[in-house]
């Protein structure tokens, strides 16, 4: 006999209870291990499936209405989505500087950029790849426009006319609408826009330079043909009170760029694999979305005449 917490203890009493303690603790290590177990298992799921379920994030630059851009690249995330078999989202940009910080911090891997923009994207994600354009795109160009007020009205060479008036261009950032414009306007008068003019502004977007200049807010602007073509069309600028004055030179503008970690993402050679999808697109749902009849394959040195004039201009 021995005494336990001051109790009489038999010692096969002792071993009985020696015995269900260890059945206790074997049975509680046992549970632990199932849980932590599951719980492993629940994080290596969870893990995989992160790992396994990437997403290809698009943006574009808005050189048109910001406040409809998710509707507007809706059925080219679908289709993208659709042809690829991954999952695709657009991303809205709220103006041609955040496409591009989007694109270089990764939050987006293709954006549907101008020509001024994609070289900055390029140039801040070395690597990147210019896929495609619009087969407008490589002959694309920029109109100088009026309010009727002004009297001037079309002519074959730079209106040296406008000298003095007050000019709109559309966002700091685009090709068509502020980088070429300017670029013409230093070759033809080697002055600089903004002292050549009386007074610059910058309207955000190609609609609305078309907008300021009809109503008169400025006199005289630059904006893309493409978009004053259809804004004719569709009957919400007069031709007669916002005229055509001048039309430049050709040169390369909108594209896809493609960042250089998509194949990284998606697997050896899908980048290539998207640039032909792009090209052999016949869905008139994604070709109206960027309103272009049919995308062509490029590259960077499409660009480089872009690149070159932006070292150039300077709008200060």
């Amino acid at each position: 006999m021995c005494l336990e917490h001051g109790y009489p203890t038999t010692i096969k009493h002792m071993k009985h209870k020696r015995i269900i303690g260890r059945a206790r603790l074997a049975s509680i290590i046992a549970g632990a291990v199932v849980i932590s177990s599951c719980g492993n298992k629940k994080e290596q799921g969870e893990t995989q499936e992160n790992a396994t379920v990437q997403v290809l994030r698009f943006s574009a630059i808005p050189d048109q209405d910001t406040t409809a851009q998710a509707e507007r690249y809706a059925p080219a995330a679908k289709w993208l989505a659709e042809e690829l078999g991954i999952k695709v989202e657009f991303v809205a940009s709220s103006d041609y500087g955040a496409s591009v910080d989007k694109f270089a911090t990764g939050d987006i891997q293709l954006a549907w950029f101008g020509g001024v923009s994609g070289v900055q994207a390029r140039n801040e994600v070395p690597g990147s790849r210019a896929i495609v354009s619009g087969s407008k795109d490589l002959q694309f160009k920029s109109y100088f426009i009026a309010n009727a007020s002004t009297g001037l009205t079309r002519s074959e060479t730079f209106p040296a006319a406008i000298k003095g008036l007050t000019f709109t261009f559309g966002s700091s950032g685009s090709t068509s609408g502020c980088i070429m414009p300017a670029h013409f306007i230093v070759t033809n008068t080697e002055q600089n826009p903004m002292d050549y003019f009386s007074k610059v502004g910058f309207s955000g977007s190609h609609d609305k330079t078309a907008y300021q200049v009809q109503d008169g807010t400025y006199q005289a602007g630059a904006m893309n043909f493409s978009t004053y073509d259809r804004l004719v069309t569709e009957g919400k600028i007069d031709a007669e009170t916002c005229r055509i004055i001048w039309q430049t030179p050709p040169y390369a503008d909108y594209n896809f760029t493609a960042r250089a970690n998509l194949d990284e993402m998606f697997g050896e050679g899908f980048t290539d694999k998207l640039q032909r999808l792009l090209t052999d697109c016949k869905d008139p749902a994604v070709l109206k979305a960027f309103d272009r009849n049919q995308f062509v394959k490029v590259d960077n040195t499409t660009f480089q005449g872009i690149a070159d004039v932006m070292k150039k201009v300077k709008l200060k």
